[in-house]
């Protein structure tokens, strides 16, 4: 059971003439997408102006500090050879789904705002299909890069054997072009008829029945969520073993209350760090797949979702911050960017780590 705006009813009972009174009435009363067909468009839902204002300002800020965030990071990775490791691939294919969801997305979601899709049937099954494929792939590089912590702190000694170049690209190849046919399949009847769930003219909806949307979740949310939980958690009893040995040899020659103190300060900051990854990936990703269980079908309009979709591309904002901020070379490879350094000769082989 679906519903949207704009979307008519009547009762059977109800006189042919009072009903088409009362429609020309909310019609009129009403702004609507297309004016010119008065009977097919879309009403455009009634939103104070200082609301608008502000959805406006906000989102805009929002997708140019995503593009401007991850630019950085690709340039800074691309472009100095010293970070040319198998992490900060890693890190680079992240930069990049999240510079075209800032490029390519939120922009239109800001065009959207007033509750209308002017660009057509065709752009709106591309748009789908495209955001569908940028969050897989962002999901997708959140894994590896977990797989790529946990191998380097639970096996550092087999870590450059086993995660080399060579592996990590075909990692990275391998997630992108599961992302395109796994969200063609979950989208195919979609987009062989990009309007066929459309209640009016001016709308773009996609429905994902039920099953697809059950299994969506699995793969997408959970199967994400459990991988990384796992992972870190293993890092993090590792990590904080291997703090305790370092401060028991230390203990040796220190006295035991100053070194109990820091392991346990490397114990909370171990701790606080798990936790900063997996609440910002909860938050940012659970609202969108909460709809599959709310009923039977998952119905995503342009107006019903925006929060949800507003929270996953935080998300591509929030993720050069938690992942690469966090990196003393990402605040000297800024400072070079900033002051156009890099424009000069050989700057590629300059030392920021």
């Amino acid at each position: 059971m679906t519903g949207d705006f704009g979307q008519k009813s009547a009762t059977a009972q109800q006189p042919l003439v009072s009903f088409s009174l009362m429609m020309m009435e909310t019609l009129e009363g009403a702004e609507l997408c297309f004016p010119q067909l008065l009977n097919t468009s879309c009403r455009k839902p009634t939103q104070h102006r200082s609301e608008i204002i502000f959805l406006y300002v906000f989102m805009s800020s929002m997708s140019l500090l995503t593009v401007a965030l991850n630019l950085l990071v690709i340039i800074s990775i691309s472009h100095f050879r010293q970070l040319h490791s198998p992490t900060n691939l890693l890190l680079l294919s992240l930069a990049v789904s999240d510079f075209l969801v800032g490029l390519l997305l939120m922009p239109v979601q800001i065009l959207i705002l007033g509750g209308c899709w002017f660009l057509g049937i065709l752009i709106c099954g591309l748009f789908y299909y495209t955001a569908f494929i940028l969050t897989s792939a962002s999901l997708g590089n959140m894994v590896l890069i977990s797989v790529d912590r946990y191998v380097a702190i639970c096996d550092p000694m087999s870590y450059p054997t086993r995660v080399t170049h060579k592996r990590v690209k075909i990692s990275i190849c391998l997630c992108w072009i599961c992302s395109v046919f796994y969200n063609g399949v979950m989208l195919m009847d979609f987009l062989k008829h990009p309007g066929q769930y459309n209640s009016c003219y001016g709308e773009c909806v996609v429905v994902i029945n039920f099953i697809k949307g059950a299994v969506d979740v699995s793969i997408s949310l959970f199967g994400p969520i459990a991988v990384i939980i796992v992972l870190y958690m293993r890092v993090f009893v590792v990590a904080v073993s291997q703090a305790r040995a370092m401060m028991s040899h230390i203990a040796a020659v220190t006295l035991q209350g100053s070194v109990t103190v820091t392991a346990k300060k490397s114990e909370r900051k171990a701790a606080r760090t798990l936790g900063i990854v997996v609440v910002v990936f909860l938050i940012c990703f659970c609202p969108y797949f909460y709809p599959p269980f709310a009923s039977q079908e998952m119905k995503t309009s342009v107006l019903v979702s925006i929060f949800g979709v507003w929270l996953i591309h935080c998300n591509s904002c929030l993720n050069p911050v938690v992942y690469a901020f966090f990196y003393p070379w990402f605040r000297r490879s800024i400072k070079l960017i900033v002051t156009l350094k890099i424009l000069q000769p050989d700057s590629c082989d300059a030392n920021i780590m």
